[in-house]
């Protein structure tokens, strides 16, 4: 992997809501954060106090601002830390595509209101109304119930994240979330995308299963969750 490349990863939101992703944010040069619609997601252009300011402003009437960043992030002036946790990142260089199964379709907004009880159920992350709108999502059904799905989020440069991964517990250990991850990096691949991914730190399984499908950890993160608590920013 190259330095430049480290460079994209090491600050993922920024440079896809900077990049590829404008379109689903809002702020300006300074800062960004997702629609809160979509998601809670935010990024300052960088730890002076200008971007810091204006990443305050973002959290103001728009709820909780999740960043993730290499290590936890300082709140920014108005803003209180709610939440932190370690996360690690993974990237994966050569995709195995294996666990295919015949009954992965994609889905869309008909299947929103299912897609919104499977996460709440599973926990997969952070989970908006809207979330669909980050890009594709596959899901299989057994038995005429969405039982699993996996996504996409993040795009930032020639990199593409796996994400909303979950499984009904009554479904799992069957192969579903390693087929419905193999047809999302295949929609990577046709792009010239590389897959990567943020799992928490001590989830051993669900870092075994990626490690299964061919990602490695790259590097530790963190992500830190703000709000605002009312002060001047």
């Amino acid at each position: 992997m190259t330095s430049a490349a480290g460079h994209v990863l090491d600050r993922p939101l920024w440079h896809a809501l900077s990049g590829q992703q404008r379109d689903l944010a809002h702020g300006d040069a300074r800062a960004l954060r997702v629609d809160p619609a979509i998601g809670p997601f935010g990024a300052a252009r960088d730890l002076g106090e200008e971007a810091q300011r204006a990443l305050a402003a973002l959290a103001r009437g728009l709820g909780p601002l999740a960043q993730v960043e290499r290590e936890e992030v300082a709140p920014a002036p108005g803003t209180t830390v709610v939440a932190s946790a370690p996360l690690v990142q993974m990237v994966c260089a050569a995709p195995r595509m294996h666990g295919d199964h015949p009954a992965v379709e994609l889905l869309g907004r008909a299947d929103m209101a299912e897609m919104a009880i499977l996460a709440e159920a599973t926990e997969p992350g952070p989970w908006a109304p809207e979330t669909i709108r980050y890009g594709a999502f596959y899901g299989i059904r057994e038995r005429g119930r969405l039982v699993a799905m996996a996504g996409e989020r993040m795009r930032p440069g020639g990199y593409a994240e796996v994400s909303g991964v979950c499984t009904d517990p009554a479904w799992r250990g069957k192969g579903l979330a390693a087929a419905l991850i193999g047809r999302v990096m295949l929609g990577f691949a046709e792009r010239d995308q590389v897959p990567f991914l943020h799992v928490h730190r001590d989830n051993a399984g669900a870092i075994a299963l990626y490690e299964r499908l061919g990602f490695a950890i790259r590097c530790p993160m963190t992500v830190t969750v703000i709000v605002w608590n009312g002060g001047a920013a």
